[in-house]
């Protein structure tokens, strides 16, 4: 049977996929066996006494059941870093307490759980958190009269406590902060079936990136799941498998949490829950369900676990995050401002724990950084749970035997939710996207700034110190490395800080020596030791700071010392020198025709101003608001067409040729305009464009931009310009932002350094193409052949540095494609080098949410860029240092 009713109370935003999926167990049992047990701990307000008890149910097959046979029920603690890895080991070694019947223990009613308490002490215990995952083997035996063991269960246990304080939820006595993400029990070729090895790689990427706690979204997962959590330290916020998505939409029925015959369906759901999860340290809330709405059966529902498991607080969003049903303020997408506003709301007593936010998809998690300043400095405020953990893309042939990821209406399926399952910060196969390495930084527990000349190194743990980890220093000025070395810091405890002068710093000598135009000083804290999930070494925090210049910067100024030659042939102006490089400029249209370096083709089509970017996820979501791309196609930014007016050259004497033109930009639906008609006061004219060119004999061209937009347009996705490179020019080098993907809103992780990469891979390969692959704050880019011959860009005079993006797919490919592997390489190399940039947005992917500070709202500015030839000997730190005459 494929739906019944209960299909209404798991309407989650997944595949929908039938069958059975998890191990059906068969279990023989003996005639008198065990059924349950619940491991309970009560610490001293010092932590250094753990009061002990262990609740166990037990049951008898026998028909007779007025004449069991004497038993005696036995559970026993042992300290896991006692026992052996050998079958003989002798057990006593790691005992840590043996439980003793508590005398008015028989028989114990507790909401439903009908049997025997033991109890006991542990002095000074090893208690379990994400930091440090300690934990105990319990051991739970029957007995008959003469000591033969007759039943025996076992699992592990951690103990812990967890409370809530004003505006606080404290794991043993501190305000952990959750650095946490939704996860979906996903697997690209097996659907919903858990395999053992992709739950580990997802724990070790967890940790590996700084991610310490998961909410199970939105059902109680798989048992595996929980023992290596618990293994691993994370904390986990277990979800009962309730979501009611399909009554959103109904108006002739009651929602089910309104009515009583839905109470014990609803109920039964998050009893399961917790009875069969219960004695998993890693389990810090509980949580009633996802979006479904709020009612009585909701009240019903708290009140049972709270008189069942009153040592874990509860967590639901449904009603407003703020109900009397949660013990914690979990809204989803919550606004920065908006989360900020309740921490400070002195009649909210709750902490704040963002259940969702910063929608991972696609291109997205811009703005997390806003969300993360907040955190961590506003009393109240305790973290959070991005969506989503991984991709819910499903591994597919083609019809050309290609594979792929498929997602909704791939299959035929209807109805779908197209790409809406693909909403992770890791793909289908757990490779990671870029923005993973933002969200490491920013859940990074070492923090490191600058502040009053001081550096301030602090150790945000609650629980461990910094004795394990190594601090390395690397100081770079233009790119180049200027030194490097260890840093000594004394070991941490948690929630301290160190600072380090910097007069007295091992760089300060370097620094205040080196003239260049700018230095960064980068800070790498690594593993001393392999961990369970990483081996020594492991980058666990980093920081770079840029540092006030302390000597002047006197640029090298280029001699010039000879002529060029120009000529009109045609609707074309050719500029050379000697046989070293020729330009050929199209007077019509003002472009670039041809750019060639000992007779090697550079450039092949116009350099021309651009406004628009292929839109991502984001762009396109607009349920509540216009979508930004929809904004952007009916001012036709998608579709300009740009025409020259007014285009001369001049040879002026100091031995440059100086081009300049104005472009007009149209809705190319339109038919081309007589020029003596093209004015920036026409109602057709979206964009004037002032461009001056100065092309030096050293092969140098310097393009100044004004660019002049139409001002009701809507914010604009880019303001830069474009230019088609020739197809060999595959080695990309860059000074700038990176070596990942980072865009104006989602760069504090990416490093200005020098990097490479092929043109291939800048491409960045999500599963629905959009906006993608660029380099933010590139002071200059080089691209060239496999023989050293190329171009070279760069931010020039006062203008900032750019962003960056080289392509073998243009803006029009990846608006068109679907898919990844449906994108068609083209005949060259798509360049883009913006002056600014729009941000990539992530509150959320349903409403234009891109932080008001990264929006380009459609009014005047100018910048300048610097292009050359490169030669097998150039230099690009050479160029970039030097300066042409004015």
């Amino acid at each position: 049977m494929r739906w019944s009713d209960g299909s209404y109370l798991e309407d989650q935003d997944h595949w929908w996929l039938s069958g059975i999926h998890r191990d059906v167990l068969l279990v023989s049992k003996p005639q008198i066996f065990i059924t349950d047990y619940f491991f309970k701990t009560t610490l001293d307000d010092n932590f250094r006494v753990a009061d002990i008890e262990v609740e166990v149910e037990i049951d008898s097959q026998k028909q007779d059941r007025e004449h069991v046979p004497t038993l005696s029920i036995e559970a026993t603690l042992y300290d896991n870093y006692g026992l052996s890895d050998g079958l003989s080991s002798d057990l006593s070694a790691a005992n840590a307490v043996n439980l003793k019947l508590k005398p008015a223990s028989k028989p114990r009613h507790c909401l439903g759980f009908h049997g025997y308490v033991l109890g006991g002490k542990i002095e000074n215990p090893k208690l379990w958190s994400s930091e440090h995952p300690n934990l105990y083997t319990l051991v739970v035996l029957i007995k008959d009269s003469n000591g033969k063991i007759i039943e025996c269960e076992s699992c592990q246990v951690g103990i812990r406590n967890v409370v809530l304080a004003h505006k606080q939820m404290l794991v043993n006595g501190c305000p952990v902060v959750i650095r946490g993400v939704n996860r979906h029990e996903h697997h690209p070729r097996v659907g919903k079936t858990n395999l053992e090895a992709c739950m580990i790689k997802d724990l070790v990427l967890m940790r590996q990136n700084n991610i310490n706690a998961v909410r199970n979204s939105h059902y109680p997962q798989h048992p595996r799941w929980y023992e290596l959590c618990d293994i691993f330290g994370l904390y986990v916020i277990d979800e009962a498998n309730i979501e009611t998505h399909g009554f959103d939409e109904s108006s002739h029925f009651k929602h089910p949490t309104l009515e009583p015959f839905w109470a014990g369906a609803m109920l039964d759901r998050v009893v399961g829950m917790v009875e069969r999860d219960k004695n998993h340290a890693c389990i810090i809330i509980w949580s009633l369900g996802n979006e479904s709405s709020y009612g009585p059966n909701h009240s019903a529902m708290s009140g049972w676990v709270r008189g069942r498991d009153p040592t874990r607080p509860i967590h639901y969003e449904g009603g407003g995050s703020r109900t009397s049903s949660t013990d914690i303020v979990c809204p989803m997408y919550m606004r920065v401002w908006d989360i900020v506003k309740i921490a400070k709301d002195p009649s909210e007593n709750r902490p704040l724990i963002l259940c969702e936010y910063s929608h991972a998809m696609g291109n997205s998690n811009g703005n997390i950084d806003a969300y993360w300043m907040a955190i961590d400095n506003t009393f109240g405020l305790q973290g959070g749970f991005i969506w989503d953990w991984v991709d819910q893309g499903l591994l597919k042939e083609d019809t050309d035997g290609s594979k792929f990821w498929a997602y909704g209406g791939d299959f035929g399926d209807t109805p779908n939710d197209l790409n809406f399952c693909l909403n992770g910060i890791v793909w289908p196969d757990r490779t990671i996207h870029p923005a993973v390495h933002e969200i490491k930084y920013l859940y990074q527990p070492i923090k490191i700034s600058l502040t009053d000349n001081m550096l301030k190194i602090e150790n945000v743990h609650f629980f461990e110190t910094t004795e394990a980890l190594d601090f390395s220093w690397l100081l770079h000025g233009d790119g180049c490395a200027l030194g490097s070395g260890s840093l000594n810091v004394p070991s941490l405890a948690p929630q301290s800080t160190h600072l380090i002068s910097m007069e007295s710093s091992p760089w300060f000598t370097l620094w205040s020596t080196c003239a260049v135009k700018e230095v960064f000083l980068s800070i790498n804290v690594k593993l001393k030791y392999q961990t369970q999930w990483a081996k020594d070494g492991h980058i666990l925090a980093s920081a770079q700071i840029c540092l006030p210049q302390k000597n002047g910067f006197v640029p090298h100024v280029i001699a010039l010392s000879s002529s060029l030659v120009s000529e009109r042939v045609g609707d074309s102006v050719i500029i050379r020198k000697n046989n070293a490089w020729q330009i050929k400029v199209n007077s019509i249209l003002g472009t670039i025709d041809s750019w060639k370096v000992n007779e090697i083709e550079l450039m092949s089509k116009g350099i021309l101003p651009c406004f628009w970017r292929a839109p991502t996820d984001n762009d396109k979501g607009g349920f509540y608001a216009k979508p930004y791309a929809s904004r952007w196609r009916e001012a036709f930014l998608d579709s300009i067409s740009f025409y020259s007016s007014q285009f001369s050259l001049k040879e002026l004497p100091d031995h440059t040729v100086e081009i300049s033109t104005i472009y007009y930009g149209v809705p190319g639906h339109l038919a081309k305009p007589d020029e003596g008609t093209l004015s920036n006061d026409s109602e057709y004219v979206l964009f004037q464009v002032h461009m001056r060119c100065r092309i030096y004999e050293s092969g140098d061209m310097i393009l100044d931009y004004e660019i002049n937009p139409k001002n009701d347009l809507p914010p604009l996705p880019r303001v830069g310009i474009v230019f088609n490179a020739d197809k060999s020019l595959s080695h990309a080098t860059w000074y700038g932002r990176g070596p990942f993907e980072c865009y104006p809103d989602r760069k504090a992780a990416a490093h200005v350094g020098v990097y490479e990469s092929s043109v291939d891979d800048l491409h960045v390969p999500y599963i629905v193409p959009g906006e993608c692959g660029g380099r933010a704050d590139v002071r200059w880019v080089a691209l060239q052949n496999a023989d050293g011959f190329g171009l070279f860009a760069s931010a020039y005079g006062e203008s900032p540095p750019m962003q960056m993006s080289a392509s073998y797919y243009g803006a029009g490919e990846l608006d068109r494609a679907t898919h990844n592997h449906k994108l068609v390489k083209g005949d060259d190399i798509e360049v883009h080098l913006d002056c600014k940039h729009m941000g990539l947005g992530g509150d959320d992917s349903w409403s234009p949410c891109v932080h008001e500070q990264y929006l380009l709202p459609p009014s005047r500015c100018a910048f300048s860029v610097r292009l050359c030839p490169l030669l097998p000997s150039s230099s690009c730190h050479d160029i970039y240092r030097s300066q042409l005459p004015c």
